[in-house]
C-alpha cells in the first residue's frame, strides 16, 4: 500500500534526461532541474572568481573540483531537497518574499504595528470668502487678487492698466484691511500684482470691529 499525501506527486511529472545522443546516462535519468541548478552553480563560481578575496580563495581550487565536482555535488543536493512537498527553488522562493514581506497587513496593505502613534497629514484650508470679511494671508506676485468687499489700501503694487513701478531695488508691497462696518461690493475688484510684488491682507474683526 502507498501513501499519497497529495494527487500533485501523481500527476506533475518530473522531466528528465535519459541519453545524450548515443551516449545513455543512468537509468534514473538526469532531472533538467539539476541540470538548470549545474549551470546557476558554474556561474555563480565564474562570478565569484571575479570577487577581490573570494576570487584569491576559489582560484586556488583545481579547475576539475571547481568547475565540474563542486557544481555537480551541488546540483545533486539541490534536487534532492525538498520543503514541504516543495522543490529547492520554489520553497526559496517562498523564504525570500516571507523575509521581505510586510508582518502586519490591514486591508492587504501593509500597515503599521499595533501601538504606533499615528499622525494626520497638514490641513491645506482656503476660504472662499463667503463668509463676508476679510482673512489674513500674505502672496507674492505675480498674480491678481479678487477683493469683494470695501476694503482700505496702503502701499502700492504693479496694476493692471497702469504704468507704475517700484523704485530701483525695493519690492512694491501692498497691504489691505477691512474698515469698521464694511459692505460687500457690487462687483468685486480685482487687484494685479507684478512679479515679486508682496500683498498682505490683514484679518478683520469677526464682530466687526
Amino acid at each position: 500500500m502507498i501513501e499519497i499525501r497529495s494527487y500533485r506527486r501523481v500527476f506533475d511529472l518530473e522531466r528528465r534526461i535519459y541519453s545524450v545522443d548515443q551516449l545513455r546516462l543512468n537509468p534514473g535519468g538526469v532531472p533538467v532541474r539539476g541540470v538548470v541548478y549545474f549551470l546557476a552553480m558554474l556561474l555563480a563560481g565564474l562570478v565569484a572568481r571575479e570577487l577581490p578575496l573570494l576570487g584569491a580563495i576559489v582560484t586556488k581550487l583545481p579547475w576539475y573540483l571547481r568547475d565540474i565536482a563542486a557544481p555537480a555535488a551541488g546540483a545533486t543536493v539541490l534536487s534532492a531537497i525538498r520543503l514541504e512537498g516543495r522543490t529547492f527553488h520554489l520553497a526559496a522562493h517562498a523564504l525570500v518574499r516571507y523575509w521581505i514581506g510586510p508582518r502586519r497587513l490591514a486591508g492587504v496593505r501593509r500597515c503599521a504595528p499595533a501601538g504606533a502613534v499615528w499622525w494626520p497629514q497638514e490641513l491645506l484650508m482656503l476660504p472662499d470668502g463667503s463668509d463676508g470679511r476679510l482673512r489674513g494671508l500674505r502672496y507674492t506676485g505675480p498674480g491678481a487678487v479678487l477683493v469683494s468687499i470695501e476694503h482700505e489700501r496702503r502701499g502700492r503694487a504693479t496694476e493692471r492698466g497702469s504704468s507704475a513701478t517700484a523704485r530701483p531695488g525695493l519690492r512694491p508691497a501692498l497691504t489691505i484691511t477691512q474698515p469698521a462696518g464694511a459692505r460687500a461690493l457690487d462687483r468685486g475688484k480685482v487687484i494685479a500684482l507684478g512679479p515679486r510684488a508682496r500683498l498682505r491682507v490683514r484679518a478683520s474683526d469677526p464682530q466687526g470691529g
